[in-house]
């Protein structure tokens, strides 16, 4: 069944002696990754030690004739890393009249890394071409998409750009992975002005290649298939979290205590919640926020380090750490993790105790503020030495909020700074105490976060293709903040399928087959300048409201959309008496000054909500 079970790193996979081809079979799903997860894998492996582990992927071999191998599974990684690579490589392009014959060399095989080099004589002359290392499905204009990064990266391909192609998975990915290594050169600098740009990208490269593959490679599909359902439905693997039960009940044999400490460690999962990246954060967030007095015990065996037992719990760190606090004094450990997960469940709103900042947790959840969890955390914690009353914590929590907000609008700061930014912060707020602590807070954030002209601008763009979280929280606190307690609408409820039930509704509509009505109305009738305006307008924040019928609008006329009712005669459409829409119902067409003039409006509500 299986042919053979290797171990790559990235550059052995991706490699010019590495002569495979990987195909993706054309019935498998399109690209669907987005920034998100563009993020978290730029993310963990810059974050973590060199070797990180990417997972597996399983492949099957098409035979002696070729080196192509199908990739069965983990065709997004594979996407995601290549595109990666071709970014990395644009952005050396700047530099390589500069390089020296070992940084060209070092250039070149990155290209080599991505495509196949060939060569052939044509008309007596020596033509070089190149092919990608990666074969896409087609489905959505994958391969054309990927094919023509290329060509873009400075790689000769002779490929037409696809059309649209900027409003597709593909492209978006290459771009923002563009934007992610800007950032990082910038983080870099900041500490070492020596440095240079392309010595960066270089060691960003080295990092990348250093991560860590497992190929399993199989002689059908149907084998593979068998393989696939198998390590998917075998059950999970042990995590860290559950190492570090274990090693705690194995320390606690000792005094016979297993079973309290066993029914200490439900407690304390029980305050977390039963998902595993919850009980992750905690442990991670646990130690970070307490990090200095948790490191006090271990400064004896190591006085040359600050935290001996690292600077920061990180998923490659964490076993490690839990593992040497554990044996120093399980029980203390023991009691720590439940105290303070009774905190975090105030604070993750598990605990249904009536708090004056509730509300305020609950908004945070939404923006997606988790990273903060460690500054509430030890804030909290430490709510009487620092004399911090419930309305102090309730203003950290919306000052919280206005950041997130902004950051995840703007990007800035860059997700893997936010644990520095908090723990920075936790550092020096220890000295200071009520009213003092607070401005202390307000001020690092102020100091960090985008500026007003950057938020504005972000605002102003298509922000619901680049943030659709973001979008969706702008626009529900817009609504909410007009909504009386007589007239209260839940814009956070969800169905049974856990899905929300409010959801963002295009008014002039983001599909590419966009119907003749609109084309009639948006471009007088011309298609090609509606696809134009359809890249340009359509996911601004003047061509957006909320709505709980949104399958129900879709594509459907501007009228329509207006007068749409159910079957009870009650306004579904525009005319459902939402303040985002009390501006849409005064018009009669839909137009691109319309949107335009009422995102400034959206914006400058935005603003005043969210400033400092």
């Amino acid at each position: 069944m299986i042919k053979t079970v290797n171990t790559y790193s990235v550059i052995s996979a991706f490699s010019s002696e590495n002569t495979h081809i990987y195909r993706i079979p054309k019935y498998q799903r399109e690209y669907t990754w987005g920034m998100k997860e563009c993020d978290a894998l730029f993310n963990d492996i810059v974050e973590n030690d060199d070797g990180y582990f990417l997972g597996s992927f399983i492949c099957v071999s098409s035979g002696a004739l070729n080196n192509t191998v199908e990739l069965i599974d983990g065709q997004q990684r594979f996407t995601t890393l290549s595109i990666f690579l071709l970014s990395l490589y644009e952005k050396l392009s700047a530099f390589k009249d500069e390089f020296d014959d070992d940084e060209m060399t070092e250039y070149n095989n990155l290209k080599n890394q991505i495509a196949n080099k060939s060569s052939e004589k044509v008309n007596g002359k020596k033509v070089v071409r190149y092919s990608p290392k990666l074969i896409l499905q087609s489905q959505n204009h994958n391969e054309d998409d990927y094919n023509s990064l290329f060509e873009e990266a400075g790689i000769p391909f002779q490929v037409q750009k696809a059309s649209n192609r900027g409003n597709r998975r593909i492209y978006k990915a290459y771009k923002h992975f563009k934007v992610l290594i800007e950032k990082y050169i910038a983080d870099v600098q900041k500490e070492d002005q020596t440095l240079t740009e392309s010595e960066i990208i270089f060691s960003l490269r080295d990092k990348f290649n250093s991560a860590v593959l497992v190929g399993i490679e199989v002689d059908s599909h149907r084998d593979a298939y068998m393989l696939f359902e198998s390590l998917n439905n075998r059950g999970v693997p042990l995590s860290a979290v559950d190492l570090i039960k274990n090693i705690i009940i194995s320390a606690s044999e000792k005094d016979g205590k297993q079973d309290d400490c066993y029914n200490q460690w439900l407690n304390i999962l029980s305050n977390i919640g039963d998902d595993y990246s919850d009980q992750e954060r905690f442990l991670r967030y646990y130690y970070n926020a307490f990090r200095e007095e948790l490191n006090e015990p271990f400064k004896a065996e190591d006085s040359t380090k600050k935290y001996p037992l690292g600077y920061l719990a990180t998923r490659t760190t964490l076993l490690d750490i839990f593992e040497r606090l554990i044996k120093k004094n399980y029980q203390f450990v023991l009691n720590e993790l439940k105290s303070k997960s009774e905190i975090y469940s105030i604070i993750t709103n598990r605990n249904t105790d009536e708090k004056v900042y509730s509300q305020d947790l609950i908004n945070l959840e939404h923006i997606q503020g988790t990273p903060s969890y460690q500054l509430l955390l030890y804030l909290i914690c430490y709510q009487d030495e620092l004399s911090l009353s419930e309305s102090n914590i309730s203003d950290v929590i919306k000052l919280l909020i206005k950041f997130f907000v902004r950051r995840n609008t703007t990007d800035i700061p860059n997700t893997r700074n936010l644990n520095k930014i908090f723990l920075d912060i936790i550092e020096n707020v220890n000295k200071l105490s009520g009213n003092k602590a607070i401005e202390y807070i307000r001020t690092m954030l102020i100091e960090v976060s985008a500026s007003d002209e950057q938020f504005k601008l972000k605002l102003s763009g298509p922000l619901y293709d680049e943030n659709y979280d973001a979008t969706r929280f702008i626009l529900c606190s817009i609504e909410e903040e007009h909504q009386t307690k007589e007239i209260h609408t839940d814009l956070w409820k969800r169905d049974n399928s856990k899905k929300y039930i409010w959801t963002i509704e295009h008014v002039f509509p983001e599909g590419e087959n966009i119907p003749q009505s609109w084309v009639d109305m948006i471009a007088n009738g011309n298609r090609d300048k509606a696809n134009e305006y359809l890249s340009q307008y359509v996911h601004k924040l003047g061509n957006l409201t909320i709505s709980g019928y949104n399958s129900t609008l879709g594509n459907q006329a501007f009228e329509e959309k207006m007068n749409k009712k159910n079957k009870e005669g009650k306004y579904v459409g525009y005319k459902n008496g939402l303040f985002l829409n009390s501006d849409i119902v005064t018009q009669n067409t839909w137009s691109v000054e319309y949107i335009n003039e009422r995102t400034d409006k959206i914006v400058s509500l935005i603003m005043n909500l969210f400033k400092w």
